[in-house]
């Protein structure tokens, strides 16, 4: 539960080299590479080594045959490279003139096959029209318009036209816009009529030159388009024929390409003069030793290894080390910033706050089975990341299930569990006087102070960690004298005493003590900076006005306050969501009925699975955040991004 050590490594040798030796200590994913140039000065002459990919237009070429041939998916990187021959090249040629000559059939057959569709759907408006079209379009001396009528168009021609002989729509098609249809117009009134159905906004549509009524053509219109569906589904036949018998072939020589071509990429990384190049890169420090050897076994190669203190052109990225437990949570703290190197890693941290929050929100023992199975599930199967996530938290949910006495939201259901245990009832009920369940009335106060107790070790336990994390650093100061340091820890254990002692709580300071504790801790933060700074040796620890400083601070320890205090409330959440959970799965058994009605059972626990494990997640996430992260992570760092090409090619 640490962050990975780091040795930076420098290497230079002779340029023909260069590819030897990323070939051989650069691509295990062991090997993070930084711009050489970045770490030498400029008056040596290297410059960073530019050069166009030879590789690259060959891929481009190998992944539009694999689209092509309709392959979703490239190939993974092989880890076993060779030379390509030219008759391997000859053969990607061969392939490609085949395929395309196949995608050129099929594009003028779905072209083709576009054309047609456009012009039966152009028919369609017109099928109620029982008159051929040839002998309609034929007439001499009537003129026909075919479009689109509005329906309130329609019922203003009915009304100010009526009287008018030589306004005539015929409808022959329904929408719910509007009609499909045709108005006809002596030649010699045309222009008038025109007009008169441009003001109603009748929207043309001229139709291809066809014979029949519109009801044949689009019959032998679908004809047409079911004829080229055979031919397109004998291209495809055809394309996936050729591509069975070429593909294993292609599928190494794309993979040889790849590799290739992603040891050239790292060549770009490397800075070169002459005939000379300098490399460099960090990797972890128990593998430093491993890359020097397979390093010094070229020819002419020089290799420095050098701790991160010792180098100041750079900052080390970070590689968290977590057992596997642990690790699904990298991503909580990945998603609010990575630590920088030599910061604490909290995903341990994380890891068990999450969880434990997660549980008693969510506390159901069946609910919780559901989540872990179908977590476990998912993860194996479809290798979701947060999935593997949710296995411990249904675990936890399981838990506080067993605890609260609920499976699938029947609160009587392990009576008998606990009466085999010897138990006189479900633990939540042991002390006198305790609630019997979440939903009696006299549990509201005890699961909100419980809440309120467990947001204050939180934070308490967040400062610990700030503490110690100063520590590390060296920042004696900050370790004592911040709001999130020793005295920033007396100020809040203060406050909590008092707080509670007031709401007839629980008080663990007498109450003089306390107030002195409060007042003092609170005059120590005011002065906060100027104290840290001289016990950190800060170089501008003094304030430049005294006022100003004065002034700004009243507002932030005004801020410290109000932090401490929301921070805590803001925990109350977790004692409101048990109440929630238990109140959701009471109004599914109301709408269940007596006895209950298993489907409706069964589908609103599923919903509650859903929904609340989505709102607990949520929240959980939202406390660990504002409430936790903020008070003894900073983040900032930057991952560890080694090049692997041996994992791709076991995974494929």
């Amino acid at each position: 539960m640490a962050i990975e050590k780091m040795k930076l490594v420098r290497v230079d040798g002779l340029l023909p080299q260069l590819d030897e030796l990323i070939a051989a200590c650069c691509l295990n994913g062991d090997f993070h590479p930084e711009p050489a140039v970045q770490h030498m000065s400029g008056s040596l002459g290297y410059v960073t080594l530019s050069e166009d990919n030879p590789y690259t237009p060959d891929v481009q070429q190998m992944e539009e045959l694999f689209r092509l041939a309709g392959q979703t998916e490239l190939p993974a990187v092989t880890g076993k490279p060779r030379h390509i021959r030219d008759e391997e090249f000859e053969l990607v040629h061969q392939v490609a003139r085949q395929l395309q000559d196949l995608a050129a059939e099929r594009d003028a057959l779905v072209n083709e096959k576009s054309q047609l569709a456009q012009q039966r759907d152009q028919f369609a408006h017109f099928s109620g029209l029982d008159v051929p079209l040839e002998d309609v379009l034929g007439c001499e001396y009537i003129k026909i318009r075919f479009g689109f009528l509005p329906k309130a168009s329609y019922a203003r021609m009915t009304v100010a036209y009526a009287e008018n002989p030589h306004v005539l729509f015929v409808t022959c098609g329904e929408e719910a816009a509007g009609y499909w249809g045709l108005y006809f117009t002596p030649r010699e009134t045309a222009d008038e009529i025109d007009g008169i159905f441009s003001t109603l906004f009748f929207e043309r549509l001229h139709l291809p030159a066809a014979t029949g009524t519109p009801a044949q053509i689009v019959s032998q219109l679908d004809a047409q388009m079911a004829e080229l569906d055979k031919k397109l589904e004998d291209v495809a036949r055809r394309t996936a024929d050729y591509w069975a018998q070429e593909e294993k072939p292609l599928t190494d020589i794309y993979r040889q390409l790849k590799w290739h071509q992603s040891v050239f990429d790292m060549r770009h990384y490397a800075a070169c003069r002459d005939n000379y190049f300098f490399f460099v890169g960090w990797v972890p420090a128990d593998k430093a030793p491993e890359f020097e050897k397979k390093a010094k076994a070229i020819p002419h190669m020089r290799v420095t290894v050098s701790d991160p203190g010792e180098v100041e052109e750079s900052t080390p990225p970070t590689l968290l080390k977590n057992p596997w437990f642990v690790r699904p949570f990298e991503m909580f703290v990945d998603m609010y910033g990575l630590p920088s190197y030599g910061e604490m890693d909290i995903t341990a941290f994380v890891a068990i706050t999450f969880t434990v929050l997660f549980g008693i929100m969510f506390g159901d023992l069946g609910q919780g089975a559901v989540l872990a199975i179908g977590g476990f599930a998912l993860w194996k199967w479809k290798k979701i990341g947060l999935a593997r996530l949710v296995v411990p938290c249904g675990i936890s949910s399981m838990v506080f299930g067993f605890l609260f006495g609920s499976v699938f939201g029947f609160e009587e259901a392990l009576n008998p569990v606990y009466e085999a245990l010897g138990w006189s009832g479900k633990p939540i009920s042991w002390w006198p006087g305790a609630p019997h369940s979440v939903l009696d009335t006299a549990a509201i106060n005890p699961i909100l102070i419980c809440a309120i107790f467990i947001g204050v070790a939180m934070v308490f336990l967040a400062m610990l960690l700030h503490v110690y994390a100063a520590v590390r650093k060296k920042h004696w100061g900050e370790a004592i004298f911040s709001n999130n340091g020793l005295v920033g820890m007396l100020v809040y254990a203060a406050g909590v005493s008092l707080v509670s002692g007031f709401m007839k709580g629980p008080v663990f300071l007498p109450g003089s003590v306390a107030l002195v504790i409060l007042v003092a801790g609170l005059v120590v933060l005011f002065f906060q900076e100027v104290l840290i700074g001289l016990v950190d040796h800060h170089p501008h620890w003094k304030p430049d006005s005294w006022a100003d400083y004065c002034m700004q601070n009243v507002f932030e320890l005004l801020e410290y306050v109000l932090s401490y205090f929301s921070n805590t409330v803001s925990f109350l959440r977790v004692g409101a969501f048990v109440f929630v959970h238990a109140a959701m799965m009471m109004a599914i058994f109301s709408l269940a009925g007596d006895p209950p009605n298993m489907i409706v059972v069964v589908l609103g626990n599923a919903l509650i699975i859903a929904l609340e494990g989505l709102l607990s997640g949520i929240q959980g996430l939202r406390l660990e955040f504002y409430e936790m992260f903020s008070r003894c992570y900073e983040g900032g760092g930057h991952p560890f991004r080694g090049v692997d090409l041996t994992k791709k090619a076991q995974q494929g």
